[in-house]
């Protein structure tokens, strides 16, 4: 991609205009105009400081009917993604509530804590690493939404399999098969959901589909309270059926949606991903100024022999200086996202007794309540997702999450040394600091968890990169399930320092590392990862005319 040297990434179109042609229209893209210095400016007009002047001039004019059929149909398809996190997240917040069941128990006599625990959590992320290169395979080969289903049809094998165990062997077979199913589901479900957005909805669709987490979290941690008063094995059996509902919804939802415009692109059906863009982000308009920029950016960008071609091609993510620095992302989210302290979710029943909520009922709607907090959090800052610069909240977010992890683990210290005549005051700050943290982190990761992978990967990198991803979510996700019963058994409450001296850590490392992408295209960010330093050309911006009427007039070179 060329630039115009000032860090923008943008191309030729800034000064000239673009001629778009398609099968039956030649179009010419009017440009955004080059002034020298701030040149005067008419009444009401302002000046902006912007990532891209293309993009933001393009966004400013593209008047999308947020309330269109289209517009409908586009949120109904985010939603379909959606419900596949959704599967993900109701797993996240079934066990730790079904470990703690009294017919479990009797059944499988597996305890809360130790060997036996871990092998049950950590199969299911064994099953998601292993799953994970196929999950590239399929979405690549043949789209995103029949990534989508064959994920949907794995976990309900998975379902079966578990539901219907009465013995620890079988019930880790179906967790193996359950892992499986979504990571080909997490592949294929974020492609697909920032591939079909408009580049200013981009990060609040990506962002609501990682929030799916929390919309399976929920209802299971609701479900499994309610089930936990029935008193036979359906207490634990049905909480583990309905983890098949959300993919019975995205089984049969699919043939209704869409197909990844980026993926027609990038398999020669250029003329599908041009109808789709002009239905959905031009308003049926094919002189929209955004849809032209997308057509362009698309036909330069994405490679019709990428190693989207060749299933076992990973080369470029590590032999090149811009893979190496997407990948880098990559990892950083991928394994911050999940050892930060949030991996201590998954035993928040054992947590809450350390912190003398003994009774399971109780026990149960805690979890409810850190659930619901949770969401709050991550919803609000999905809301402003694509108005926040991401490296910032990064950077403070996780470390605020180590400053609520530092006071909790201080506070259960002392509760320790209390003993029997322990104070209700000590518990519930500390309790009141565990919520604390878990909204931090929802606020900070949940919706970039989706954002930062799918931004930082180009097309026909992204499911492979995506792929990579869910590997090291699950191998993380391995060591938080394998290790944390283990270590909450063996030091309780001081297995949390671990997360308190790492979340400063990542601080640290978002700051150094962290490439800013709000703000710019998807291929415009391949200017950006080409520069020597990714970090610095990423938090150069733009100035930009505003007139009175939101038209952009002019772009200003100091």
């Amino acid at each position: 991609m060329s630039s115009d040297g000032n860090g923008s990434g943008e191309k030729h179109a800034v000064d000239h205009g673009v001629s778009v042609a398609d099968d039956h229209h030649q179009i010419h893209y009017p440009a955004v105009k080059v002034g020298h210095g701030e040149t005067a400016k008419a009444e009401g007009a302002q000046t902006k400081a912007v990532y891209n002047a293309e993009l933001y001039a393009a966004v400013k004019e593209s008047g999308i009917n947020p309330r269109s059929r289209e517009s409908i149909h586009l949120y109904f398809s985010i939603f379909i993604a959606f419900c596949c996190a959704c599967a993900n997240g109701y797993d996240g917040s079934l066990m730790t509530s079904i470990i703690a069941m009294p017919h479990f128990q009797d059944t499988f006599h597996t305890g809360t804590t130790g060997e036996k625990v871990s092998i049950i959590f950590s199969l299911y992320t064994v099953g998601s690493m292993i799953g994970a290169p196929f999950a590239a395979v399929l979405s690549d080969r043949f789209g995103r939404k029949k990534g989508m289903f064959c994920g949907g049809i794995v976990i309900i094998l998975g379902m079966i399999i578990v539901a219907t165990s009465s013995t620890i062997a079988q019930f880790v077979v179906g967790r193996f098969v359950l892992g499986v199913g979504i990571s080909i589901m997490t592949v294929a479900a974020p492609a697909y959901s920032i591939e079909i957005a408009p580049p200013h909805w981009r990060g609040r669709c990506t962002g609501f589909y990682n929030c799916g987490w929390f919309g399976g979290a929920i209802p299971a941690a609701i479900v499994t309270f309610g089930c936990n008063y029935i008193d036979n094995n359906y207490s634990w059996r049905i909480p583990l059926i309905l983890q098949a509902f959300t993919c019975v919804i995205v089984m049969l939802s699919v043939f209704f949606l869409p197909e990844s415009p980026r993926f027609l692109m990038a398999n020669g059906r250029e003329e599908e991903a041009i109808e789709f863009l002009v239905k959905y982000h031009g308003n049926g308009d094919r002189s929209s100024r955004l849809v032209l920029l997308e057509i362009e950016e698309m036909r330069e960008g994405i490679k019709l022999d990428g190693i989207d071609k060749r299933w076992w091609d990973y080369r470029p993510l590590i032999l090149t200086h811009n893979g190496r620095w997407r990948i880098t992302q990559v990892l950083m989210i991928s394994i911050f996202g999940q050892f930060s302290g949030n991996g201590l979710g998954y035993f928040n029943t054992v947590i809450f007794a350390n912190l003398g909520v003994s009774s399971v009922p109780q026990q149960l709607g805690y979890n409810i309540l850190n659930q619901v907090l949770s969401a709050v959090g991550a919803l609000t800052a999905v809301s402003l997702t694509d108005k926040m610069p991401r490296r910032k909240v990064l950077v403070w977010g996780t470390l605020t999450c180590a400053i609520a992890l530092a006071i909790n683990s201080g506070l259960s210290a002392a509760l320790e040394q209390q003993g029997a005549n322990i104070q209700i005051s000590y518990a519930q700050t500390a309790l009141a600091f565990y919520f604390l943290f878990n909204i931090v982190f929802s606020f900070t990761y949940t919706p970039l968890q989706g954002v930062i992978p799918t931004e930082a990967l180009e097309t026909t990198m992204r499911a492979k990169g995506l792929a990579l991803s869910g590997f090291i979510v699950s191998a993380m996700g391995f060591i938080n399930q394998f290790a944390g019963p283990i270590a909450l058994q063996n030091i309780g409450y001081k297995y949390i320092y671990v997360f308190v001296g790492w979340d400063i850590v990542e601080s640290i490392l978002w700051y150094i590392f962290g490439v800013e992408s709000q703000g710019r295209t998807l291929e415009q960010l391949e200017w950006v990862y080409d520069q020597p330093n990714p970090v610095k050309a990423s938090l150069k911006v733009d100035k930009v005319i505003v007139q009175a009427d939101g038209k952009v007039t002019e772009k200003i070179i100091a």
